[in-house]
């Protein structure tokens, strides 16, 4: 029996170890690469500002007309590709633009902007797991920690360098994911910062707090890196290259527990323990329902400001979205200004203030309630209503307090 199963292109991003030469080469493909594409901004700003448009076919003659003048003869000691491609970049760039999904380009800057260069399949050779580019003569020495899919050839593949000096490799490749089997399960998610996420079923997934664990060691970094002068120094550098290396175990680290969690809650495996036999049981949820939360505006607390951020819910969510959209899952989104905290999931009354210190209350009907715990259960419940019936996500009960229906309540503050 043949399985069917979605074909969706994945990026596998490994880590590389390039020899001195090949090390140089990339830089200068870097260098080459930010040129162009602050050339052709520029260009295209200018033309701009006279009310033309000049599209991609325009700067790749532009870029043809470069690499003929003496100035600019380095842009052919580097692969044509990365050139070409960055056109391209610039190009997307400017129609999100146009389309009023993003802000206006902006020059790419050499101590700032990320260092990176992209092949297509003219630009590199991959035989027998041994990926060599354009102008490079021996093949990259690539940590290979998980296996790519049987059969992939990459389509594209992007050379990067972070601030901490660490290479990556990224292919992307074409990618078969087999959706999981249909179940009945669903699961309610309130994010929160003591508690990462509390889950509908009642359990607590603490906040590793991965910035608060390192706050010490990028403490120390950051005041060795503030008292060198500033400059292109040497021992600059080599202070900026420490601070970057905490923050990238930090944003490691973080990204290891999300993606663990998100896959769990999308395809979860528990351990259950009974009678000292412990046995092995898949509960897979079909449905998983979150709040949309708008990160942007809690971090302008400053008092919370770097608790949110640490905890990363928009990187949640993401993951969330696609895993759920490859296994064939539901992800339900509930409005930001459901009162999922206030209201009692017994009764339906909503509590008029919930102060953020105030981690269990008592209902009206006698039932005592765990902030968290009531609240992932009302967000399921919210949650199945709009993807069974297509129903609103705040409820059309009387509060017993007002005695008005709460829809036509001034809608609560979020509260985390």
């Amino acid at each position: 029996m043949s399985v069917t199963g979605n074909h969706v292109k994945r990026a596998f991003k490994y880590r590389f170890y390039p020899t001195d030469a090949q090390a140089a080469e990339l830089s200068r493909t870097f260098g080459c690469v930010r040129k162009v594409y602050n050339m052709a901004l520029n260009a295209r700003t200018e033309a701009w500002t006279r009310q033309e448009r000049v599209n991609y076919n325009q700067t790749s003659a532009m870029l043809t007309a470069w690499k003929r003048t003496g100035e600019l003869a380095y842009l052919n000691e580097v692969s044509s590709v990365p050139l070409q491609q960055a056109l391209r970049h610039l190009q997307v760039a400017f129609t999100n633009f146009f389309g009023k999904r993003a802000k206006y380009p902006r020059f790419k800057s050499r101590k700032k902007s990320r260092r990176s260069a992209e092949y297509t399949t003219s630009g590199f050779r991959f035989r027998e797991g041994r990926l060599t580019l354009a102008k490079m003569a021996e093949p990259l020495r690539i940590a290979w920690s998980r296996p790519l899919p049987e059969g992939a050839t990459p389509s594209t593949v992007t050379v990067s360098q972070d601030a901490a000096g660490r290479w990556f490799v990224s292919m992307l490749c074409e990618d078969t994911i087999v959706p999981a089997p249909p179940t009945a399960n669903a699961v309610g998610i309130d994010a929160g910062i003591t508690s990462l996420v509390t889950l509908s079923t009642g359990e607590k997934i603490a906040n590793p707090r991965h910035e608060r664990k390192d706050r010490a060691r990028l403490a120390r970094a950051q005041r060795e890196l503030s008292r060198k002068d500033k400059g292109d120094g040497a021992n600059r550098a080599k202070a900026r290259r420490k601070v970057a290396r905490v923050h990238a175990r930090i944003a490691d680290r973080r990204r290891d527990f999300l993606h663990k969690l998100t896959t769990r809650l999308v395809r979860e495996n528990q351990t259950v323990v009974i009678e000292k036999l412990t046995t092995r049981l898949v509960r897979e949820n079909q449905t998983v329902v979150i709040e949309d939360l708008t990160v942007r505006n809690m971090v302008r607390n400053h008092k919370l400001a770097r608790a949110v951020s640490d905890a990363a819910w928009s990187d949640m969510r993401s993951m969330l979205e696609y895993k759920t959209a490859w296994y064939g899952r539901e992800l339900v989104v509930v409005d930001r200004w459901f009162p999922s905290s206030k209201l009692c999931g017994a009764c339906g009354t909503i509590r008029a203030k919930l102060p953020l210190n105030v981690r269990t209350w008592t209902c009206e009907c006698g039932v005592v309630h765990d902030r968290d715990v009531n609240a992932a259960k009302n967000i399921l419940a919210a949650g199945l209503a709009v993807s069974v019936c297509g129903a609103g996500v705040r409820p059309q009960r009387e509060s017993s307090r007002t005695g008005r229906s709460a829809m036509k309540q001034k809608p609560p503050r979020r509260e985390p």
